[in-house]
């Protein structure tokens, strides 16, 4: 049995439907940070090892896995173009370009990276992704002012991620 607050949100919903909006503040605020794309391209790393682990799928708990690592490996792949559409469309502005010329080209190639390892199951598309966001997070750091430092992450897909270190 409904109570009276919960009638009263349905109509509400039925009459003044909400719409959802996901974005990093626009304000701006001025915090930014690659460290979310790392772990989301280190995570697309990761199952493809897994999927590449499970050999032939032919029974339903391997298909049940094969099903979860794709679905994942996809969630993470298109975290990582959002994140990194944030921070090249909302950090980095014309003087970066002049002292980073380098940053639209490799911004443009993550991107595509980061679709092809939706698209296919391939390590190697992966490790590539993984390696194109650590070049965007030293220069995102380094125009910050920062030194940076390459440190193996402890997780089971291996790999290094990228830190800012202070002098």
């Amino acid at each position: 049995m409904m109570n009276m607050s919960t009638i009263k949100n349905k109509l509400l919903d039925v009459f003044y439907p909400s719409s959802y909006a996901f974005a990093h503040c626009d304000i701006p605020c001025g915090i930014y940070d690659p460290h979310t794309a790392q772990l989301d391209a280190l995570t697309v790393v990761r199952m493809n090892q897994l999927i590449k682990d499970l050999g032939k799928v032919e029974d339903p708990e391997s298909l049940a896995k094969f099903s979860r690592y794709i679905e994942v490996k996809e969630t993470h792949a298109e975290s990582v173009k959002n994140e990194l559409r944030i921070i090249w469309a909302d950090y980095f502005k014309p003087e970066h370009l002049e002292k980073y010329p380098e940053l639209h080209d490799l911004f443009w190639k993550s991107m595509k990276s980061a679709s092809k390892t939706r698209q296919q199951v391939s390590l190697e598309a992966a490790e590539e992704l993984l390696e194109s966001v650590r070049k965007i997070s030293e220069i995102f750091w380094s125009s910050k002012g920062s030194k940076t430092k390459r440190q193996p992450y402890p997780s089971p897909a291996g790999g290094e991620i990228v830190y800012p270190v202070s002098d």
